[in-house]
């Protein structure tokens, strides 16, 4: 009898190590979604940061915008880098998930563009400048209009800005609107254009080396639009979250950032 309890005792006391081994090893790997450019790429250098922490970083991409989401908020894996707070305010409302960020990394600049135009002092009256058609794209365009002396518009309207609230316009500028991904393209018509980052990059403009102007880091745009660590409400004070957002927001990836993208990624920290 003592003898099988001595070795119930035992088995139970292998089963608590092993679980005690396994919990602490989980603790030593995060499990992050991205988009493979340029998230999953500054993940790399933060990974190579956590590391020396003993840390494990392990990404997983995706092209898509839904299932990074989900897979955080099923706890399938710790957090996700990606999408910006107003995607997240969006994606939380209409799906009843409860994400939060807890760290901004970096930001993709909106540039204004030559056309026909080779720069903002060779505008004339009633010259064309192509922009977004869609709400925050548009606003984007606009406050960029405006940070440039362009146009004024009508105080307080920030990220809701369309064209009925531009108060001034003093060359009469006639404002095209169009879809986002078409503007690259129809630069031979229109005096200048104002292109998103990722549209920009495939056609192959940088707004840190080919724009005439481009989104200052501290502007409501580029605070409102920067890309987010996001993670499962309730675990943001985590000890390897907390290790993985001090990682991301590190010298070594700031460095990575500004050394590789040109301009085109800027961080926000």
């Amino acid at each position: 009898m003592k003898k099988t309890i001595s070795i119930v005792l035992a088995v139970v006391l292998c089963f608590g190590l092993l679980a005690g081994c396994g919990k602490s090893a989980d603790d030593k790997v995060i499990t992050v979604a991205a988009s493979p450019t340029p998230h999953a790429e500054i993940l790399a250098v933060a990974g190579e940061v956590l590391a020396k922490e003993g840390y494990t970083l392990k990404v997983t991409e995706y092209a898509d915008y839904v299932v990074p989401n989900n897979v955080v908020e099923d706890g399938e894996l710790d957090a996700n880098y990606f999408q910006h707070q107003p995607y997240l305010d969006t994606f939380n409302a209409e799906n009843g998930t409860h994400l939060v960020s807890i760290a901004s990394v970096h930001y993709e600049p909106f540039g204004i563009y030559a056309g026909t135009k080779s720069s903002i002092a060779d505008l004339a009256e009633g010259d064309k400048i192509a922009i977004p058609n869609d709400g925050s794209n548009r606003a984007r365009a606009l406050l960029l209009l405006e940070a440039q002396g362009l146009i004024k518009l009508k105080d307080g309207v920030g990220m809701d800005a369309t064209v009925l609230d531009i108060a001034e316009n003093v060359l009469n500028l006639e404002i095209v609107e169009m879809e986002a991904a078409q503007i690259a393209g129809v630069r031979d018509s229109v005096a200048l254009t104002v292109i998103n980052g990722n549209y920009a990059l495939l056609a192959g403009l940088n707004a840190g080396t080919d724009a005439i102007a481009a989104e200052d880091a501290a502007s409501v745009s580029a605070q409102t639009y920067a890309n987010i660590l996001v993670v499962k409400e309730g675990n943001e004070n985590s000890e390897k979250l907390q290790a993985l957002k001090k990682a991301l927001l590190s010298d070594e990836v700031k460095t990575f950032i500004n050394n590789t993208y040109s301009g085109a990624v800027v961080p926000i920290f």
